[in-house]
């Protein structure tokens, strides 16, 4: 039986023939190809349109055997098509020898409008596009037809396997799961019921192979269906052998350009009341009616340099790929564009920074080897190689601005220490800012500790200032600020207070740099004339996420640990095995040691693990270690109150600190030996390792105690890993590829940009993105050329949302 229809059949077959042509001439613009869509309409059309039955013939003698020509021979067969539809009478004999007539590349759109839309008119342009869909639209952070032409799907179906319905049984296999396409006529509608009494459509199906039984759980299907309807269908098969069936499968008209069924077909993230159906017919006409006014911010030059297909092609692929691989391949250019777009932006910042005019620093070397001697150990093969790079931009007459990163215990302090002393030597100060209170003391007191050993008139003065210090010191230490007498002080926020003045600041150094504010780092910085600024992180960060994060920071890694340091024995408990967990940590108290026991991740709130954790410390107080002196630690005490528990804990008053993870990087207990880390398996890597890194500090052996209830091989792994290995860098690796950058940085990390496209683990796209960048701005240092006016703005346009300030 052949399909009935009242639509021209010759605006079917231009939109068909286009589309086959933007598609690359892979036969795949009509389900089952464009030979079998003819063949099947043709006594359709001819009984409908007798008048043109001459075009509709050459029409079909045209296509026959389409399917088994080159994509060469397709394209020329397409374009004396495209002749047969503008009225051009090409006789079948004439066919082989009459050459293609040019036409233009485009396509019949298959929505209308009356004005022409451009990528950054609001969302409500698009057909079918209210007030309530655009709230819909606007909760996935879609207001303009650009957002929708780079809403990412979250996954896809492949419904490229079109099968005869007679077959469908033999594909099915017990405890497999199949999905295919088939198109056929419905030849029954019925609407029936459950035994619960729900309703749903029972459709039969039918092609010339067989029949197959279609169901959908949605009554207002039947009012869409008509008998004698061809219709495409595209799904999950149930049963098995001839009782096969679809349940709630995707369908629409054979005839149609297919969206939903018989091809790889997109999934994108919902939101109440919205469908995928209307979604795919959205990013659809988005598409079409836009695509052709969007500009490719590349260059044919950069994009051929780099392998990179055009952009229309790739939003295209994105949405409606030929093949995986295209979707994969179009990922990789938008990828590439968002890495391009951040890397633009952190060069120039570094560039600009690098321009200013600094402060040079004369390295006086016999007075840093002085130093270097007097201290009762030998610097590291990594911490001497960072101080020379540290020392190496001192002396530049531009201002410094290094991240210096190293794993737990690796030795950042003395190496900033060297870098402050060189200042102080040359008549310049340094100020040192730590996010709280007990750090800034501990950084005090080993800077004093480190310079002790030089001679008297030689010797720095080191100074804290916090906001305990009592008012009668801050005023000698304001004062001594100014005059210069201070060479060197270490301080919380209390150094950023508007009257904090510097004869000569010269050098800045912020330790875990990501617990301070763009303005609190900018304040610092105005506080000297462009000074040099060290940043210190003990969070190890694999490289790719460094060339996000701080890739406008020149980068100094100390990758290994000083000689002597204990590493921590760590062990994976399962929770069953927890009194005996408790059993040792007592033993270690009784030793005259001291343990930290961290709760449990709750992600809900900080006010829910601040209850969980409240909980937790009262339990262990009355059940486990009711003769012991505990504290508590979380997210919701004030900062005086947390400053208070640890100092109890650092002077010994406290045997256990209960503690959520707000004790993951900071203060030095050489005293604490064991750590016992409640649900691990909730924890990243990387925060794990950061937890670890608590104890170990002293000269006593240290222990790590990873207590877990999780059950599966994956969170096994996961915690072996850290059981495996003290590398804190290749956890961190590890961690982000398992984890992805948002759960490895923690809730929001600030500094990270919202990347849709690209992977952090996808480090050569990254790293083609960066020297790209580096290469343009080596042309183009302001990206003025016109030919880069759209990068340009781009980047201007991502860094006014505020992508926060790194440096």
């Amino acid at each position: 039986m052949t399909t009935s229809t009242s639509q021209d059949p010759f605006q079917l077959l231009r939109r068909i023939l286009e589309l086959e042509k933007r598609k690359g001439f892979q036969d795949t613009a009509a389900a089952g190809g464009l030979e079998r869509l003819v063949a099947r309409n043709l006594p359709g059309w001819l009984a409908e349109f007798p008048s043109q039955k001459v075009r509709l013939q050459q029409l079909a003698a045209l296509l026959r055997g389409y399917a088994d020509r080159s994509p060469a021979a397709r394209a020329e067969l397409i374009e004396k098509a495209l002749a047969v539809l503008d009225g051009e009478a090409i006789l079948p004999s004439e066919q082989a020898r009459r050459p293609a007539r040019p036409r233009a590349a485009a396509r019949t759109a298959p929505v209308r409008i009356d004005r022409a839309v451009t990528p950054d008119d609001p969302v409500t342009v698009l057909p079918g596009v209210g007030s309530q869909r655009a709230r819909q639209l606007e909760a996935l952070g879609v207001t303009t037809v650009r957002d929708l032409l780079y809403l990412v799907p979250r996954r896809y179906l492949d419904y490229t396997q079109v099968v005869p319905i007679g077959r469908l049984g033999r594909l099915v296999r017990p405890g497999e799961e199949v999905t295919c396409s088939v198109i056929g006529e419905v030849v029954q509608i019925e609407t029936r019921e459950t035994s619960g009494g729900r309703r749903y459509v029972s459709v039969q199906l039918r092609d010339e192979t067989g029949t197959i039984p279609v169901i959908w759980f949605n009554p207002y299907i039947a009012r869409q269906l008509e008998v004698g309807q061809r219709i495409a269908v595209s799904g999950r098969l149930e049963g098995n052998g001839p009782y096969v069936r679809f349940r709630n499968p995707e369908w629409e008209p054979a005839e149609a350009e297919l969206l939903q069924t018989g091809r790889i077909v997109p999934v994108y993230p919902l939101t109440q009341g919205l469908y995928q159906r209307q979604l795919r017919q959205l990013t659809r006409a988005a598409l079409d009616l836009a695509l052709p006014r969007l500009e490719d911010p590349l260059p044919p030059a950069l994009r051929e340099r780099n392998q990179l297909p055009p952009l229309a092609w790739a939003l295209e692929q994105l949405h409606y790929p030929e093949t995986l691989a295209a979707a994969e391949r179009a990922r990789r250019r938008l990828a590439f564009d968002e890495f391009l777009v951040l890397q633009l932006g952190l060069v120039q910042r570094r560039l600009a920074w690098h321009a200013q005019a600094g402060i040079a620093i004369p390295i006086d070397r016999d007075f840093l080897e002085t130093f270097l001697a007097s201290l009762p150990f030998q610097l590291t093969g990594a911490q001497r190689r960072a101080l020379e790079e540290i020392l190496a931009d001192l002396a530049e007459p531009h201002p410094m601005s290094r991240l210096l990163q190293g794993d737990v215990g690796s030795g950042k302090t003395v190496v900033a220490a060297a870098a402050a002393l060189l200042v102080h030597r040359a008549g310049y100060q340094a100020a040192i800012l730590a996010p709280t209170e007990i750090l800034a003391e501990q950084h005090y007191r080993t800077l004093t500790r480190l310079y002790a050993a030089l001679p008297g008139g030689e010797r720095p003065f080191v100074a804290l200032l916090t906001g305990s210090t009592p008012e009668r010191d801050r005023g000698s230490i304001l004062a001594g600020l100014v005059s210069g007498a201070i060479s060197i002080v270490v301080g919380t926020h209390a150094l950023l207070e508007e009257r904090v003045r510097f004869r000569r600041l010269a050098l800045a150094v912020i330790d875990e740099q990501h617990r301070f504010g763009v303005l609190q780092r900018h304040t610092l910085r105005s506080k000297g004339e462009n000074p040099h600024v060290l940043v210190m992180t003990a969070t190890p960060i694999p490289r790719s996420l460094a060339l996000v994060l701080h890739g406008d920071l020149d980068l100094s890694i100390i990758d290994e640990l000083p000689p002597g340091r204990q590493p921590v024995k760590t062990y994976v408990v399962p929770g069953r095995k927890r009194t005996q967990a408790y059993e040792f940590v007592r033993r270690e108290i009784e030793k005259g040691h001291q343990a930290f026991i961290i709760c449990p991740l709750v992600e809900e709130s900080e006010a829910i693990e601040a209850r969980a954790a409240t909980a937790e410390y009262e339990r262990l107080q009355r059940e486990v270690f009711p003769d012991l002196r505990l504290g508590l630690l979380h997210g919701r005490m004030s900062p005086r109150e947390k400053e208070d528990v640890m100092t109890r804990f650092r002077d010994g008053e406290l045997h256990i600190l209960v503690s959520t993870a707000v004790v993951e990087v900071g203060i030095d207990i050489p005293n604490a030996t064991v750590i016992l880390i409640e649900g691990a398996e909730r924890f990243g890597l990387a925060q794990l390792h950061q937890f670890r890194g608590r104890v170990g500090r002293g000269s006593a052996p240290s222990y790590c105690l990873l207590v877990s209830d999780a059950s599966t091989e994956t969170a096994r792994q996961r915690l072996e890993a850290v059981a495996s290995t003290t590398d804190g860098f290749r956890l961190a690796e590890i961690d982000l590829e398992l984890r992805g950058p948002g759960e490895f940085l923690g809730t929001r990390q600030s500094g990270l940009p919202n990347l849709r496209f690209a992977s952090l683990a996808d480090l050569s796209t990254l790293q083609a993105a960066r020297r790209t960048a580096e290469d343009l701005l080596r042309q183009d240092p302001s990206l003025s050329a016109p030919e880069h006016a759209p990068l340009a703005e781009l980047v201007r346009a991502l860094w006014t949302r505020s992508v926060a300030d790194v440096s």
